[in-house]
């Protein structure tokens, strides 16, 4: 047995000694229900040490969302749905079959003729389920709006609704931020939530059209702001000045030397 067989083993050993009736406490008590938030969890945290950059880090949080999948194959053994195996074995049937050019006798040229035979083969699949009648099909409600806005268009450009170019997509945004404006003057709360959607949609569109994650690029802005923010709190602090005390143009100075120190950080041949 390899060493990756004997640890996977392992660890579905344990699943099932903390299921078992003299088992733990905690673990007999979950279910797929309670189960769900730290599955978003796990994921979140995967995420974040890749960012990090730590292997070790990484390697624990991809143990973490592991024993998300492990627990939740034991209960639906427990239950007489499947186990930990069928779930391994039906990805890898899905792998061989989605890749004919590997396993098969198929011929691609690219990566994006990869992705447009895997669609193909996908519909294909849910067509014979009974499924597959929509190009959309297949994207979890679940995900954060903006990951599945970039979703759905990636699936509608793989059956040719999809502007040629990035430009196309990019008058698209003027086209909606114009239809913003009109709807912040019109003080209507309802319109302009709508077209608040629609620019959102088209600034999501657009980063995919220039190869951008668009949940990705927010989240790096995000990030950036919190460590902006916190140098204002970190220099006023040192100064007894609590942020609500000083002034935005202070604030505002003091956000643009963090820019600029980010900056410094990021030169070449800049102290790490």
């Amino acid at each position: 047995m390899s060493r990756a067989s004997s640890a996977i083993e392992r660890l579905l050993d344990i699943m099932a000694r903390l299921r078992a009736p003299d088992g733990c406490p905690w673990d007999l008590e979950q279910s797929l229900e309670t189960l769900r938030p730290y599955l978003l969890e796990e994921t979140y945290e995967v995420l974040e040490a890749i960012d990090g950059g730590d292997p070790a880090a990484h390697r624990e949080e991809l143990g973490d969302l592991l024993l998300q999948i492990v627990f939740q194959a034991r209960l639906r053994e427990e239950a007489g749905s499947f186990s930990f195996a069928d779930v391994a074995d039906a990805i890898s049937d899905k792998l061989v079959s989605r890749h004919p050019h590997v396993f098969g006798e198929a011929k691609v040229k690219d990566a994006a003729e990869v992705l447009t035979q895997w669609a193909a083969l996908k519909r294909e699949e849910k067509r014979k389920k009974g499924g597959g009648l929509s190009a959309l099909e297949g994207v979890p409600r679940e995900l954060p709006s903006l990951a599945r806005a970039d979703r759905l268009t990636e699936k509608a450009s793989r059956v040719g609704f999809d502007w040629p170019d990035a430009a196309g997509a990019r008058a698209k945004v003027t086209e909606e931020l114009g239809e913003l404006d009109e709807a912040i003057a019109s003080g209507r709360a309802a319109e302009i939530e709508a077209e608040l959607g629609d620019t959102l949609f088209a600034l999501a569109n657009l980063a995919r059209k220039l190869g951008v994650a668009p949940e990705e690029a927010l989240r790096g802005t995000v990030g950036r702001f919190i460590s902006r923010f916190s140098h204002i709190e970190a220099v006023l602090a040192a100064r007894g000045v609590a942020p609500g005390a000083a002034s935005l143009a202070e604030m505002d100075r003091l956000w643009d030397e963090a820019k600029g120190l980010e900056d410094q950080a990021k030169s070449p041949g800049s102290p790490q």
